[in-house]
């Protein structure tokens, strides 16, 4: 499948704001920091179209508290307070990722999308947990107590463009990226919560990479590094960056809003020029956006 160029991909500019604040262990507190944070981006830009949280927003970052603090959905607190804030805003919020309790009594690390009227118009759970043990830095396993989602999640946002939307080490496999642009998406969002290891190594080059692949805009989340509270160190940086390959902004690692506006004939242009979605060879190698299971809730 082709997708053709066309201003159609994202229909208006864009505003967006990445919330980029220190997570805790009072999950009362986060949630009232996502409300600061909020205020503060409304307050400086009333014409937001969508805000972004970072990764693990409700909740410290560690394997062995997960399951303390997941919820199901939609019942659970995390949820209807995203839902409320978005209603009370009229703002489209991607609520970053938090610990879910899922029917099955497994727990995930999900992302719900909620648009202005506070309704969920999708959810993915992290599909590719992050194990890894890097002698003399850094062994963390996700898979100790969470469970992998088994879907790539690409949805319609009101009336301004479709979007694809992975969490944290899900940038590392370009599939789901793929799989968005193929389906008509201009935007790839990633909540994430790299470390300090792996985040100087490797948060901007992925970002750069899954935009030049699929001439999108790449969104990046991090939660700010609490180098006093101790604890998971997240690396930080959230960042903006466009189909060129460009970081149009990008955060320190400490508390921080990043503001971004992102423009259709970016997009165009870049698509234009250099014409890579009506390129592919899908009669040599697969197309995976074919198969996919891809949808929004």
């Amino acid at each position: 499948m082709s997708i053709k160029n066309s201003m159609s991909i994202i229909n208006r500019n864009i505003k967006v704001a990445l919330l980029q604040f220190y997570t805790g262990s009072d999950k009362q507190a986060n949630l009232q920091k996502v409300r600061e944070f909020a205020a503060k981006a409304l307050a400086k830009e009333p014409a937001l179209d969508l805000l972004v949280l970072p990764e693990c927003f409700n909740s410290p970052y560690a394997v062995d508290q997960f399951k303390n603090y997941s919820e199901p959905i939609p019942s659970g607190e995390t949820t209807k307070f995203l839902s409320d804030l978005a209603r009370e805003y009229n703002v489209n919020i991607i609520g970053g990722s938090f610990p879910e309790l899922g029917s099955d009594n497994k727990i995930y690390n999900t992302s719900l999308t909620f648009d202005k009227r506070g309704e969920i118009v999708a959810k993915h759970r992290k599909a590719h947990l992050f194990d890894i043990d890097i002698p003399g830095k850094i062994t963390f396993k996700e898979s100790i107590s969470l469970a992998p989602g088994d879907k790539a999640t690409v949805f319609q946002l009101d009336n301004l463009c479709k979007i694809g939307l992975g969490i944290c080490y899900d940038i590392r496999f370009p599939e789901l990226a793929m799989i968005a642009a193929r389906q008509g998406a201009g935007i790839m969002c990633y909540p994430g919560a790299f470390n300090t290891v792996t985040g100087p190594k490797f948060w901007t080059k992925f970002a750069v990479a899954r935009a030049i692949d699929n001439q999108v805009y790449i969104l990046m989340c991090s939660p700010a590094r609490n180098v006093e509270g101790g604890g998971y160190q997240a690396y930080g940086h959230s960042m903006v960056v466009d189909p060129n390959g460009d970081v149009l902004v990008e955060a320190g690692h400490g508390e921080e809003i990043v503001y971004c506006e992102l423009k259709p004939e970016v997009l165009d242009e870049a698509r234009k020029n250099i014409p890579i979605t009506l390129q592919r060879r899908f009669d040599i190698y697969h197309d995976v956006s074919k198969d996919a299971v891809a949808k929004a809730i």
